[in-house]
Formats: structure tokens, C-alpha cells, sequence
């Protein structure tokens, strides 16, 4: 099975956990239909969000015909590597020739097994190489924040798929990688022009993850403190890490990420009516509209 390229996965995408089909309230029939519509807007990538599994990934290849369709991401504790090689083996050949294994380790709080997410992972690469038909390495990418994953992403994958990262981390993260490596960050957005509301949306998603050692050590390497940690996040901290704004201003996040050194960025909308698990299908094509020049 050949590698997929850099290329493939186009300047802008859409990450969304509402593609997957057990979250959210989206029903089948209207997750066919959102993601045949994006494919039509020319993103150049759909990731499923919230630790998708691979027969999210095959409902979304099937109502699809030529979108790169990746994970974004599925957890390494929740299938082996054993099952999920022999369910991407049974795709179609078309399927097959577009699909990207996104893998994580996760977090500590959400997985019982939880130990040794580092040698979890090698570990699971090699069954992957091993497996009956292996699953190459140029069709995986990994959830990778810190320099040991970064690291393991280069010799062992297509590259980084950086999950509520800073630009400055974007700019670690390809000096890390190399200029070969694929670099991919998810960047969340609120289409809200009053920023305070905005980044009240912004909180209510935030605060999950502040939660997670995971991504509050990756946020301390970066400068931040525990301050900016306390009741859903600072202005500095979400500021640095969201979109808010209008879709011109997205746009230029966006432009600040490619600057900085990504392939491709993947945009999360979050809404207040969807909490961030709906299909909000308008502001995808307006996003669309604002990134015509990239896409």
C-alpha cells in the first residue's frame, strides 16, 4: 500500500467529533451528507474527532469519493492494532488509497489501563508493521505534543497531528519534526465578532481539556502558568489558542499556523446552539468562502 503524500491533505481541513457517528446527535444519513458537502467546498482533509473508530472512518470514505479522510484520533488503549489493520485492509481499493490512521495515547484520567504512553505507542506501531497486511507507515500520523512523540511521529510516521497547540508550538513542533515530516494542527474557532461571547464558547470547550495533564504540561512548556489555567482559561490562553472572530479573521489564524510552519490545518467549529457536537454546516461554507484562496 503506497504512502500518502504531504499534498494529499490539501492547506485547510475540517475537524469535527460530530463526524463520528456514535457522538453528537448527528444521525448517519446527515453525517453523508455534511461530509459529501465539505468534500464539495474543497477542504482538503476530514479528521473525525472524539476517539473515532475505523468504521467511523469507512461510513465517512463511503459517502465520499475523493477527500482525504483521516482520525483525529483514535486511542490506542480502545483497538488493537491487530483489528484495526485487518478493518482498513477490507476498505475499497479507493477507500484504502485515502484513509490516514490518526493514533493517540490519550490521557491518564479517561483510561484505566493507562501506563507507559510512550512504549504504548512504539509498541503499537510495531504490531501495525507486523500485522497481515501491515498498515504503512506513510498512512499513519500521531497525536504528538511533546519532543519524545514529535520525534517518534518522523521515523515512524507521515507525521504530527497537534491537538490545542499555540503557533509558537507550531513553529517547535516543525523544527522537531523536519521539513519532510507532515505537520497538521487542529486550531479551534468561534465565528463570533463579540469577543466576549466568543470566548465564553471558547471556555466551555477549554475546560475539559485543562483537566488533562497531557495538555497542560505541553502548555506549561510554552510559557503559560497555572494562572492562565483558572476558571476555563485566560484571555492570553485563549487568544493563543483559538480563532475568535469573524471568517476573515480565522483566515488570518490560519495563515499564522501555515507561517509557522504546518502543512495543513485542520478547523474546529464550535457553536453555543451545538455545543460543539452538531454539524454547523453554515459556518463550514462560510469558512470555505474565506479560504478560497487556500483551498
Amino acid at each position: 500500500m503506497t504512502s500518502v503524500t504531504r499534498e494529499a491533505f490539501g492547506r485547510v481541513g475540517i475537524w469535527s467529533s460530530a463526524l463520528h457517528g456514535a457522538r453528537g446527535d448527528a444521525g448517519k444519513g446527515a453525517i453523508a451528507e455534511a461530509v459529501a458537502e465539505l468534500e464539495e467546498l474543497r477542504y482538503g482533509a476530514l479528521w473525525i474527532g472524539g476517539s473515532p473508530s475505523p468504521e467511523d472512518a469507512a461510513a465517512v470514505i463511503a459517502a465520499t469519493r475523493t477527500v482525504t479522510v483521516a482520525t483525529g484520533i483514535l486511542s490506542i488503549w480502545d483497538h488493537t492494532a491487530e483489528e484495526v489493520a485487518a478493518r482498513i485492509a477490507a476498505l475499497d481499493a479507493s477507500g484504502r488509497g485515502r484513509f490516514v490512521l490518526g493514533l493517540g495515547v490519550s490521557h491518564g484520567p479517561m483510561v484505566p489501563q493507562y501506563a507507559k504512553p510512550y512504549s504504548a505507542m512504539v509498541a503499537y506501531l510495531d504490531a501495525l508493521d507486523a500485522a497481515t497486511p501491515p498498515l504503512d507507515s506513510g498512512r499513519r500520523v500521531l497525536a504528538a505534543l511533546g519532543p519524545k512523540m514529535l520525534k517518534l511521529a518522523t521515523g515512524r510516521s507521515l507525521g504530527a497531528h497537534p491537538y490545542l497547540v499555540t503557533t509558537e508550538h507550531t513553529a517547535e513542533a516543525r523544527e522537531a519534526l523536519g521539513p519532510d515530516a507532515l505537520l497538521a494542527p487542529e486550531l479551534s474557532v468561534v465565528l463570533d465578532t463579540d469577543l466576549d461571547r466568543a470566548r465564553t464558547t471558547a471556555r466551555s470547550m477549554l475546560g475539559m481539556y485543562l483537566q488533562l495533564p497531557n495538555y497542560t504540561d505541553n502548555l506549561l512548556r510554552l510559557g503559560f502558568t497555572q494562572i492562565d489555567f483558572a476558571n476555563g482559561g485566560s484571555v492570553r490562553l485563549l487568544d493563543a489558542l483559538f480563532a475568535l472572530g469573524d471568517a476573515e479573521r480565522v483566515r488570518a489564524r490560519t495563515r499564522e499556523y501555515l507561517d509557522a510552519g504546518a502543512d495543513h490545518v485542520a478547523l474546529q467549529v464550535l457553536t453555543v446552539e451545538e455545543g460543539g457536537a452538531g454539524l454547523p454546516r453554515a459556518e463550514w461554507r462560510e469558512l470555505a468562502r474565506a479560504h478560497a484562496d487556500e483551498l
